[in-house]
This record gives structure tokens, C-alpha cells and sequence, in this order.
């Protein structure tokens, strides 16, 4: 058992040095027009100062209760930085490190990725996470540059120059209205690139009217219309269901498949290590390029803002009160369906954003995907039940669900 920092509770904050600003305009982004929240005085298009990157790094070390300190680039697109940008934040974390282990992971959509890069992202120890929608008929309807040129193509030129230069890689995968209805085809793409970690996330975003100019609707709030680009609950289940088929007769152990990690997980009731599949959430924020501070990337609206780096450091903010109580209405929130359902240590409601319809007995912030979630926890609860004996045996876990044919 780890006893290095048994009572610590790691603190993240995703650092957005470009903001929203992005060579793509990919349809069902969601943080695109956040740059309308900045237009004006600071300007849409915004880079993060150098100051402003000292003082992040310099509390976002101070802030952690564990030996080791994970830093998140995300955007936008987070190469919109140039590679001077990094180094100087690597030099700033080791002055600021204090024999603390630092660790870098940086989102990206890969079509700007060329040797340089690779050869800094390798020398420097850095996890890449690329975005790609699965096969180029799903990955490029919605993926397009501000042009309107699909981009499939220079993502995968991206990605091998990832594997050309031995630099660590994963998969994000948004899943849409046009990939949900072919799982088995969308996971046997990512095997076929040499894909060793998976994570998938469904698109539900829904349209309203706002005062701020923003035009999708928080988490958390009813109404508004669902996007077209938007899975639907029960295609979503269907989803689940087909890339677990496929994945558990012969990738166990050999594919990480985020979601399924984290079914288990609490299937055992251990940490799930994802926010949407925790009981609580708020300790997971985003700092924008100009300091400001929110409760989480999915809740970047005035009314979720935390303050400003430039006034109030990392560690007041996320321990704010505001913070605390937004983290736990993740559980506190939960209605009355919610409550007696079975599968509620498997999901905990899900991500809040979801959380916009009514449950059978009428009462407000039924998750939209559930029914999909409970397609798939039904699914799998017979596999997730023997692999939870199995780790109670203390007997070893690799491949036992290849049992599954």
C-alpha cells in the first residue's frame, strides 16, 4: 500500500496558456466561444504572460500535499505556444520544484506537431494526448481549421511523428452523433494505430440564451435544446456496450480503456481516477491565460469564476467555500432516482454539466446520458462482479475478462 502521502488530496488545475484560441474550428467545440467572455479590453485571443505563468507555477507547486506535481497544458490548442513557452516553464518548475517530482502532460489536435516538437516533447519527458474522433468519415464532418479543411489527415501525420520520435501518446476520442452508432469499427481504428490508452468522452451540449453572449447552457441548469451533434442516452449505452464486447475477448491488459478502468474501480470501491465516476468533484479546476480561475473547464461562466491569480492564490481559491460547496453538489444534488438506484457507486450521477433533466419522480438533475449508463452497468455487472472476487482472492487481475467470449 502507498504510504508516502497517505492523507495528502492532490490539487489539479488545467492551465489554458493560449486560452480558447485554436488552429481548428471544430462544430460541437464547447470552449471556442469563451473567448467571448474575454473579447474586448483583453482580446479573444489572448496569450498568457510571463508573469502570469511564474505565478501559476510557483503556487500550483506550493499548493500540492504530494511528492509529485502533475502540470496539464490544454486549450485551444495548447501548440499555439510556441516551444520557448515550455522551456520557460520547465525552467520555472525546476526553480521552483523543491525536490518535489514534476510531470507534464499537454493536449493537443496534432496538426501542428513537426520534428522540433517532437524531439522537445521527447527530451522532456512529456505525455501527449491527441484528439481524434476515430476513422477520417467520423473525424472529419466536425474537425475542420477555420477554413474549412478537414484535418484527419495531419493528425495522423502528427501522430507519426509521435511514434517516429519514441514520445509517450494517447487517444481522446469526443464521441458525436456520427461515431456513437459504430463502436466496433471507432475501437478497432484506435487498436490499429497502436493506440494503448483510450479515453472517450460523449459530446451533450445544449443551446440557450445568455446575457454574457455565451450560447451553450451550463451544467447543472434545465432547459435550452440539445445540439444535433449531441450522443443520445440510448446510443450512447449501445456505444458502451459494443467497444466493451470488442475490448474485453482480447485487449485486456493490452488496451487502456479509461472508462473501464474506472468502472472497476469503484466497482471495488476504489478511487475511480476520473472526476465524471467520482462521488465528489471541484478539485480539478482551470486557470485561463490571464489568471482568471474557474471551477472546472467544463464551467467556465461568470458565475462559476473562483478570481484571479493576480489576487487570490491557488490554494484560497480552491479551498474556497464556493469551491467546496461546487464540488459537493456532485453528491448533495442527487435526486431521488439517483439515490435508489443500484448502480449509484458505479457513476455517482455522472459529470454535474449532464445533469439538466428531471428523474421519474419529477425532481431536477437527472444525468441526460443515464439511461445509457445503466444500458452499460447492466451490461457488465457480471464480468465487474467476478473481477471484483478475483482482486478480493487476491488473485491476478490481467485478462481474467477474456472469459467473456
Amino acid at each position: 500500500m502507498d504510504t508516502i502521502a497517505p492523507f495528502s488530496s492532490p490539487l489539479y488545475v488545467m492551465a489554458k496558456p493560449a486560452g480558447s484560441s485554436c488552429n481548428l474550428a471544430c462544430r460541437y467545440c464547447y470552449y471556442r466561444e469563451k473567448s467571448r467572455l474575454y473579447d474586448g479590453a483583453q482580446g479573444g485571443s489572448r496569450m498568457m504572460a510571463d508573469a502570469t505563468l511564474e505565478r501559476f507555477i510557483g503556487q500550483y507547486i506550493e499548493a500540492q500535499t504530494t511528492p509529485q506535481v502533475l502540470f496539464t497544458w490544454h486549450g485551444g490548442e495548447s501548440l499555439m505556444r510556441p516551444i520557448a513557452f515550455y522551456q520557460r516553464a520547465l525552467e520555472l518548475q525546476r526553480r521552483y520544484a523543491r525536490g518535489r517530482q514534476v510531470d507534464n502532460c499537454i493536449q493537443t489536435n496534432g496538426t501542428l506537431l513537426n520534428d522540433e516538437w517532437c524531439r522537445f516533447l521527447k527530451d522532456n519527458g512529456f505525455l501527449v494526448g491527441i484528439s481524434i474522433d476515430g476513422p477520417q468519415e467520423f473525424h472529419d464532418p466536425y474537425r475542420r481549421d477555420r477554413k474549412g479543411r478537414p484535418s484527419w489527415a495531419e493528425v495522423m501525420r502528427g501522430i507519426g511523428l509521435l511514434e517516429k520520435h519514441g514520445v509517450e501518446w494517447n487517444a481522446l476520442a469526443v464521441i458525436n452523433n456520427l461515431n456513437v452508432g459504430h463502436p466496433v469499427e471507432f475501437y478497432r481504428f484506435f487498436k490499429g494505430i497502436g493506440c494503448r490508452f483510450l479515453q472517450f468522452t460523449p459530446v451533450v451540449e445544449r443551446t440557450v440564451t445568455r446575457a454574457d453572449g455565451l450560447t451553450l447552457a451550463p451544467g447543472m441548469s434545465e432547459g435550452g435544446e440539445v445540439t444535433a451533434f449531441s450522443v443520445r442516452p440510448e446510443e450512447w449505452g449501445e456505444f458502451l456496450c459494443g467497444v466493451y464486447d470488442e475490448w474485453v475477448r482480447r485487449d485486456v491488459g493490452q488496451l487502456y480503456v479509461q472508462l473501464f478502468d474506472a468502472t472497476l474501480a469503484n466497482w471495488v470501491g476504489a478511487p475511480a481516477g476520473i472526476c465524471t465516476l467520482s462521488p465528489s468533484c471541484g478539485h480539478a479546476a482551470v486557470i485561463e491565460a490571464n489568471g482568471d480561475v474557474y471551477a472546472c473547464d467544463h464551467f467556465v461562466y461568470p458565475e462559476y469564476q473562483l478570481g484571479n491569480i493576480g489576487q487570490k492564490t491557488l490554494t484560497e481559491m480552491m479551498l474556497s467555500p464556493q469551491q467546496r460547496d461546487f464540488g459537493r453538489r456532485k453528491i448533495g444534488a442527487l435526486p431521488r432516482q439517483c439515490r435508489e438506484c443500484e448502480f449509484l457507486p458505479a457513476c455517482y450521477g455522472e459529470c454535474p454539466k449532464n445533469r439538466f433533466v428531471r428523474d421519474r419522480y419529477g425532481e431536477p438533475g437527472l444525468n441526460y446520458l443515464c439511461a445509457g449508463y445503466r444500458r452499460f452497468f447492466e451490461h457488465v455487472a457480471g464480468d465487474m462482479d467476478f473481477m471484483a472476487n478475483e482482486l478480493a482472492a487476491h488473485r491476478p487481475p490481467a485478462n481474467i475478462m477474456r472469459m467473456k467470449k
